[in-house]
């Protein structure tokens, strides 16, 4: 039997404020356990929240940012659950009136089509504390930094059918909490992690299956695998006449492995009611429009001026963009060595590489955006030539040292002087007749040899385009 995907995806982004949503305490990453926390976040008795307006705010951005339309009268409510990692056995979030309703992008597949993904809702709430386990006690411990740092929830429509589309969709979200600064969406450290549910069903039928959501998430190649092993985990249950069961699933990145945790709740589980220790949040028009007003570039928009302002083409133009910091690097360097097109080549072949292979982020290249645009200008000046550039690029990663430094240093500055290449041209021509003769009867690879000799000769310094006409006049 054919079954259809059917996939929705909730993503949690930790708010790059300073503070927590009820209190004071720090949201920094990292820290010793339970140093970042007070009696609010620990849900001491008598412990009451205050909201962080700045929360607020970043949710009205993230909503506007994802074309949502902004409730203007919510409110927050108590979603009631024991779980170690929470104190007060009850998480403050949203549940019938979220900030941010009915909004949803574009995204473009690998095939080159376009995909519009919808999003059901955007809420804040608080996020848990963090369980430690250890493995040689077999005891587990409890870290309450974490507990009270806001979250926002964004709830996608189920519209995904593969893998491909879940990706996408989280790149692509990842990428406009990024541009907007409302999160720094590392995933590493848990600031963007996504729960996904998945079910089948028959071809043709209208009805949905059963769902799993897999939880915590937090890289794209973890989507991607969980995505496709639960797929065929629930054929095998199906079509062995088994029975799919709404359930929550953990997932080992390293075993390729999904297993189940528990039973999944639905709302009515949670004992939802109004938060009664928070007034309703009332937005006014003039709040939303200035927030509107001040949104910064989006990627889609930051993509349409590279095509049409900078000619780069929508490829590589869309792979910059994908990332803020790349981008970001793309601008400064462009700017600084006014050349963006060599910027936008280097991109997309070796600073790209270099950060995959070094598993860097692209925030934390071993050089900057200034330093790198130096490099063009010296290729640009006839300093060095390109593939002298290539080594001394190696060479900036490696030791970190600039451009102009490294070029002094090795003694690498490019020879440009037409009287003493052209004694080396005239030397190799010379010395290979039977390439000239090719070149005559029409074999044009006899002058790439020439040239290549030449730049033999010249220990890879010679600038190849007065090597080129020097040996061209010479064969006339």
């Amino acid at each position: 039997m054919e079954y259809e995907v059917i996939i929705g995806i909730e993503v949690h982004a930790e708010l790059s404020t300073k503070t927590k949503i009820y209190c004071g305490c720090t949201t920094e990453f990292g820290g010793d356990p339970n140093t970042h926390c007070c009696p609010v976040c620990t849900g001491q008795p008598g412990a009451l929240p205050v909201l962080n307006e700045k929360v607020v705010e970043y949710a009205v951005k993230a909503g506007l940012a994802t074309g949502c339309t902004i409730t203007r009268n919510s409110k927050q409510d108590r979603k009631n659950y024991f779980y170690p990692d929470l104190p007060k056995a009850y998480q403050i979030s949203q549940y019938d009136l979220p900030l941010c309703v009915n909004g949803g992008f574009d995204v473009t597949l690998k095939d080159g089509t376009t995909k519009h993904l919808g999003i059901t809702r955007i809420h804040i709430e608080e996020d848990a504390g963090k369980l430690v386990h250890d493995t040689y006690t077999g005891g587990t411990l409890v870290d309450l930094n974490r507990a009270g740092v806001p979250l926002i929830e964004i709830v996608s429509e189920p519209d995904m059918r593969s893998a491909e589309d879940a990706v996408a969709y989280v790149e692509k979200l990842k990428g406009i909490l990024e541009y907007i600064g409302v999160s720094d969406c590392k995933m590493q450290e848990g600031s963007l992690r996504a729960d996904v549910n998945l079910s089948l069903r028959p071809v043709g039928q209208k009805e949905f299956g059963t769902r799993t959501e897999t939880k915590n998430l937090n890289s794209f190649r973890a989507i991607e695998h969980s995505i496709n092993f639960e797929i065929q985990r629930q054929k095998e249950v199906l079509e062995s006449g088994g029975t799919v069961y709404q359930e929550t699933r953990r997932w080992d990145e390293a075993e390729g492995m999904g297993y189940s945790m528990r039973t999944k709740e639905d709302a009515h589980d949670y004992r939802y009611f109004p938060e009664p220790d928070l007034m309703p949040i009332k937005l006014s028009e003039e709040y939303i429009e200035n927030i509107k007003n001040n949104l910064p570039e989006l990627p889609e928009a930051r993509k349409a001026r590279y095509v049409s302002e900078l000619n780069l083409p929508e490829y590589d133009a869309g792979i910059i963009t994908s990332s803020k910091a790349l981008s970001d690097f793309f601008e400064e360097a462009s700017k600084e060595c006014e050349n963006p097109k060599a910027v936008s080549n280097w991109i997309m072949t070796d600073i790209i590489r270099i950060a995959r292979e070094q598993d860097l982020d692209y925030a934390n290249l071993p050089f900057t955006a200034k330093s790198f645009a130096s490099l063009i200008k010296l290729i640009d000046a006839g300093t060095i030539s390109n593939s002298i550039a290539k080594k001394v690029f190696e060479d900036m990663i490696s030791t970190g040292k600039e451009a102009e430094e490294i070029v002094k240093e090795k003694g690498l500055m490019q020879i440009s002087d037409e009287g003493a290449i052209k004694e080396v041209v005239d030397r190799v021509v010379e010395a290979n007749p039977q390439s000239i003769a090719d070149y005559k009867a029409g074999k044009d690879r006899a002058l790439g040899f020439l040239v290549g000799q030449c730049m033999k000769e010249l220990k890879g310094k010679g600038n190849p385009q007065i090597i080129n006409k020097l040996v061209l006049e010479h064969l006339k």
